[in-house]
């Protein structure tokens, strides 16, 4: 059973009373559960996707940031690019992205490249999984504060701080995996034979000609052909892809394989904002209305239970999400306990 440390909140709070309560949650669950704090320490964050107005704004990081300089500890944003298009697919882009929308105090940094190519590999040896390709600067760091804003998810039912470090580590080739499970193909029609997406593979699985194709027994699914083509001539869309991801991908308990990947070895913090809560995602480029009021902010060491308190607490306010699968499958792998004290700060 793990504790889960949170303070109320409504919709009235205050962006200052916020950052005082990050700031107390993380001296609270540092003290508590005798974490070791290194003297770099990221923030793992979601930037919004352009359109999204109910992401975690960079006003309320502020609390978290102070309390690490104060310990002088140095600190960074963290993310990975999107898979799909918009303004998060590509380094170059998401960097404009989270500078638009106020990212800014401290160094921004896109742990999968320029295109979402860069990637360390984590073993696992789960059902699904034997490694998982995240952003390779997750590498470098030994301990992270994964903060998540506790929402809806179309696809994986709801999203927190477990969906932070799935999708929010993956690189490209990860997020392929846990969507598709595939291997990317190319479309003759559309390619220009430009050799960009040749010049980017790692393992030459590419041949350029009158009839191009990605050798599949080669391919490692990193994704990066994907990203760099600027004609959208390799494509992950197929039949056998589309019928894997609606009939057996088990996209839950992919999510969750990759989550335990991310947080192996770590001494991970986790902060979850119950706050301006809507059904759908902040990857959702356009304006969304919550769906209930603001609840609060959650810590823990165990991203399993932390998730399952704001999971518990949407239901008892009356609204249901999916994704209750995950749970089980988490604390099935390792993960953390669905199971948790509430000790309210």
């Amino acid at each position: 059973m793990s504790n889960v440390y949170f303070t109320s909140v409504n919709n009235k709070t205050t962006v200052k009373e916020v950052n005082l309560i990050s700031q107390k949650l993380l001296e609270t669950v540092i003290e508590k559960e005798n974490i070791q704090l290194e003297k770099e320490i990221p923030l793992k964050v979601h930037f919004g996707e352009q359109g999204n107005h109910t992401y975690i704004k960079p006003d309320n990081y502020n609390g978290i940031i102070e309390f690490l300089e104060n310990k002088n500890i140095k600190t960074s944003f963290m993310e990975t690019s999107v898979l799909y298009g918009g303004q998060r697919y590509k380094k170059e882009l998401h960097l404009k992205t989270a500078k638009e929308h106020g990212f800014t105090r401290v160094p921004v940094i896109i742990a999968d490249g320029d295109h979402g190519e860069d990637f360390y590999e984590v073993e696992i040896n789960k059902t699904h999984y034997k490694k998982c390709k995240l952003g390779k600067e997750f590498s470098k760091y030994n301990q992270i504060i994964v903060v998540a804003h506790f929402k809806g998810h179309m696809l994986a039912g709801f999203g927190g701080a477990m969906k932070q470090l799935s999708m929010g580590y993956a690189a490209k080739g990860g997020k392929l995996a846990m969507h598709m499970g595939i291997k990317p193909r190319i479309l003759n029609r559309k390619c220009k034979q430009c050799h960009l997406c040749q010049k980017k593979c790692q393992v030459d699985a590419i041949t350029i000609g009158n009839k191009s194709f990605i050798n599949q027994d080669i391919c490692i699914g990193c994704g990066a052909c994907v990203a760099i083509c600027p004609h959208k001539a390799v494509s992950i869309i197929t039949i056998g892809a589309i019928f894997k991801a609606i009939f057996g991908n088990r996209f839950d308990e992919k999510l969750v394989e990759y989550a335990y990947a991310a947080q192996k070895d770590k001494k991970n913090i986790y902060l979850n904002f119950l706050m301006s809560i809507t059904q759908g995602c902040d990857c959702e480029g356009k304006k969304m209305s919550p769906i209930m009021e603001d609840i609060g902010i959650f810590a823990s060491t165990d991203p399993v239970a932390i998730d399952k308190a704001c999971y518990d607490l949407v239901k008892k306010g009356g609204k249901k999400l999916k994704g209750h699968s995950m749970f089980h499958h988490a604390e099935k792998i390792g993960l953390g306990s669905q199971h948790y004290v509430l000790k309210e700060v």
